[in-house]
């Protein structure tokens, strides 16, 4: 790839999209975001919108929306790798879900469409708490999930757009699957005690029911689908499978992943009272 690659980021207003919008720029690339209400439109439940949005385009981002592991997003992958082909795409970099059968699925189609291919398997965002559906739970100081003392190597999403990044203007990552985590293990109990110690005010953690954990969201107006898929993640994802580390990052980028303090010290600003 090379200076004259025109890049495709579906989802670009999301928060990896975002970043790796950004950091291609930075770079000098003038890459092309699309996202339901964009200038570029392009909706995953509507397949008529994806052909133009793939018009000169060498290189895509594929961010899956709302998550590659819901029944219908095989069949919506394949015949995007399929039309993406049709139209002269060189190489696809897919964001998916560690220790989620069914998103390995979509990897699979991906690494069998004939298509250059990065698969970035990444484990459960930082910035959810941050930028997420958990940001309000460190402002209210308690947060209340269906689970007890599960831990899980949190990824920071700034990692996540730099290995992206380096896949789509890097032949050398075409079929490479980077599984992408944190250098550690933490549990959501930890998460809190880091929170009240770097944010200087106390944070809770509080196990609640998954019946419980989706009353409060849907009283909080979360749309039906979101809760859908993350009582999927809690309640078959979370369940002790995830409990190690990788080297993904250093692979990738010859570094070491970001650590949740060290994410928590640079996002600090996201949890004053005025954000």
């Amino acid at each position: 790839m090379n200076s004259t690659t025109q890049h495709l980021i579906i989802g670009s207003t999301g928060k990896t999209g975002s970043r790796v919008m950004t950091g291609l720029k930075a770079l000098g690339f003038n890459p092309r975001g699309t996202s339901r209400n964009g200038e570029v439109h392009f909706d995953w439940d509507d397949p008529t919108s994806w052909s133009a949005a793939l018009n000169g385009i060498d290189a895509v981002y594929l961010t899956y929306y709302p998550d590659l592991a819901i029944p219908k997003a095989p069949e919506d992958i394949s015949r995007f790798c399929a039309l993406a082909k049709m139209k002269g795409v060189k190489h696809i970099t897919l964001l998916s879900g560690r220790s989620e059968p069914a998103a390995q699925v979509c990897e699979n189609i991906l690494m069998q469409s004939g298509i250059s291919w990065t698969v970035v398997r990444a484990s459960w965002f930082n910035q959810n708490f941050s930028e997420g559906l958990f940001h309000q739970f460190i402002m209210d100081g308690n947060i209340a999930l269906p689970v007890t003392d599960i831990t899980e190597p949190f990824i920071d999403i700034d990692d996540i757009a730099e290995v992206v990044i380096a896949s789509l203007i890097d032949d050398s990552h075409s079929g490479q699957l980077y599984e992408v985590t944190g250098p550690e293990l933490i549990s959501f109990a930890d998460i809190a005690a880091r929170f009240s110690k770097h944010l200087n005010r106390k944070v809770d953690f509080e196990s609640i029911s998954i019946a419980e954990f989706q009353s409060r969201l849907a009283s909080s107006d979360v749309p039906q689908d979101v809760i859908e898929t993350v009582t999927y993640l809690f309640d078959e994802v979370l369940d002790g499978r995830s409990e190690s580390t990788t080297s993904g990052v250093d692979r990738a980028l010859g570094r070491p992943a970001t650590s949740f303090d060290q994410y928590i010290l640079k996002n600090r600003h996201y949890f004053t009272e005025a954000a």
